[in-house]
């Protein structure tokens, strides 16, 4: 299956606080930026089930910069999508949805926000929906995976 991911306020802190991965000098010199901790453990766990990691972001970060960030962390997403290529993708209906993950045949997405959760309701595609304060997210996500792979 191919997952993507968001970054603000899903793996990356913002708005919303949570616990980050340590910063070694690799991540200080490769980015400003800390990632949610448990991320490296999820991500390696679903590289080891064979999924495909995809970043899903409604940011204008460039593509080069994420794949930085995330290589300092030693993970390697296969594919990023900003806001730019998403407008580009979708081009008339990105102004009408935030995030539509068919169209770079995602399966499921994983994002912190509730209204995309409410845009996969609306446009038939699959989320998770990631809490600030869930300390188990990455078993939860786990098992959603594992769930959803079930049933297809």
């Amino acid at each position: 299956m191919i997952i993507s991911f968001d970054l603000d306020d899903t793996l990356i802190p913002g708005i919303k606080q949570f616990p980050t991965e340590q910063r070694g000098i690799w991540q200080k010199l490769f980015s400003r930026e800390k990632i949610r901790a448990g991320t490296i453990e999820l991500m390696k766990a679903l590289k080891a089930r064979e999924h495909r990691i995809f970043v899903y972001t409604t940011s204008y970060r460039s593509p080069a910069y994420v794949r930085r960030l995330f290589f300092s962390y030693g993970i390697y997403p296969e594919k990023i999508i900003n806001k730019t290529l998403h407008d580009k993708t979708l081009r008339q209906k990105a102004a009408l949805i935030s995030k539509y993950p068919p169209a770079f045949n995602i399966d499921v997405h994983i994002d912190d926000s509730a209204g995309v959760a409410i845009e996969g309701d609306r446009h038939h595609f699959n989320t998770i929906i990631v809490a600030e304060n869930d300390i188990h997210w990455v078993n939860h996500i786990l098992q959603q995976i594992a769930d959803h792979r079930d049933s297809r």
